[in-house]
């Protein structure tokens, strides 16, 4: 839509992770050294973790696109909350191998032959879990129990683990002594500094043909930084309603007001659909956890927010400004947990419809034997 307007080859701040987007801050080039070390290493665990938007999967796939398809063979699980068995059914089905009906012995015993028969053939295996930090401790075990498989001393297999924040602390519990000690590179992403946002703002519009317009007035990188923290899909996410709105109104300039405008309404949605989520859950009674049309703590559970939002604030004497700046940050937090949900679907989606067109593609092929 705002493309054409500005003279654009493509959108600029889509939410749909791009390795052809990537930026390297001083983080992300960090997290995709470790990567690619542990890539040279050909064993063990990489563990990388960051806040929900931080662009871990835009990293991940950024170094899928390096890699070398003759020698690795790479496959990516994105984790719900799994318990053991379903974790080897769906690592066999990332391989595309054969796994329903399958008891856990004659599982691991044709993951196992795969991973020999490419080691056989010249290459490796490399499997990636997204959203590591659903995995029950069972998964996390098998994952580790398919580490042993070797040939002499040559490491079969090789895992990252791609989380958010909470993994961190999945990893230092007591039961993950023998995974901690798998793990041969672990790097926590966080946000980028003021600079690297203006930076990454600048790559990602060169990136589809930005000749300056719309232009950035002075104060305006310092006011997205300041309102999304540095986080690369918070940043995505409000400068495509800020171009959106520049072209509603045909701006070709931007300034620290139209980003207060653009950020109070996604406050405002991000309140609303919170609301309208209540109303679903409690029926009639649902208003009385809605204020003013903004978010209330009682109604965050329908996006996964987490139990500390389920308080009454009236045991609280606050003032007007104070309770504002509440209710603000409740609205940006489960804003960025439906934003991380939604992304969740969409990654679960692209890997079902990839499984999908691998077993027609199988079934075309055993018809057409068939009919010779």
């Amino acid at each position: 839509m705002y493309e054409t307007f500005y003279g654009l080859s493509g959108k600029p701040f889509q939410l749909n992770p791009d390795p052809s987007f990537f930026f390297g801050s001083k983080g992300h080039r960090r997290a995709l050294a470790y990567l690619e070390y542990g890539l040279h290493q050909s064993e063990g665990f990489i563990v990388i973790t960051g806040e929900i938007g931080a662009g871990k999967t835009t990293l991940v796939r950024s170094l899928l696109q390096k890699l070398d398809v003759k020698k690795v063979v790479a496959a990516q699980l994105v984790s719900t909350h799994l318990d053991a068995e379903d974790t080897l059914r769906l690592v066999a089905a990332a391989f595309g191998l054969p796994n329903k009906q399958l008891k856990k012995a004659d599982l691991l015993l044709s993951i196992e032959m795969f991973l020999l028969s490419l080691t056989a053939a010249g290459k490796r295996a490399l499997l990636i879990v997204d959203e590591a930090q659903n995995l029950t401790p069972r998964a996390i075990e098998e994952l580790r129990m398919l580490s042993n498989f070797q040939l002499g001393e040559h490491a079969l297999l090789q895992s990252f683990l791609v989380g958010q924040p909470e993994f961190r602390e999945t990893m230092q519990s007591p039961d993950m002594q023998q995974l901690r000690q798998r793990v041969i590179a672990s790097y926590h992403l966080g946000p980028m500094d003021p600079a690297e946002t203006e930076a990454y703002i600048e790559h990602r519009l060169k990136h589809v043909g930005w000749r300056g317009s719309p232009a950035f007035l002075a104060g305006t990188h310092e006011a997205i930084f300041k309102a999304t923290d540095g986080v690369p899909r918070r940043i995505n996410t409000l400068c495509d309603r800020l171009m959106l709105a520049g072209f509603l109104t045909g701006a070709t300039a931007f300034s620290t007001e139209e980003v207060a405008v653009v950020v109070s309404e996604i406050r405002d949605e991000a309140g609303d659909a919170a609301a309208a989520a209540a109303v679903a859950k409690h029926g009639d009674g649902g208003a009385a956890v809605a204020t003013s049309g903004r978010a209330a703590f009682g109604g965050s559970h329908m996006i996964g927010a987490p139990e500390l939002f389920d308080m009454d604030l009236s045991q609280f004497k606050l003032d007007a400004p104070s309770a504002q700046r509440v209710r603000d940050f409740v609205n940006a937090h489960q804003a960025g947990y439906l934003e991380d949900r939604l992304s969740r679907i969409e990654r679960t989606l692209e890997q079902t419809i990839a499984m999908l067109g691998e077993l027609a593609d199988r079934s075309l092929d055993a018809q057409g034997k068939e009919t010779e």
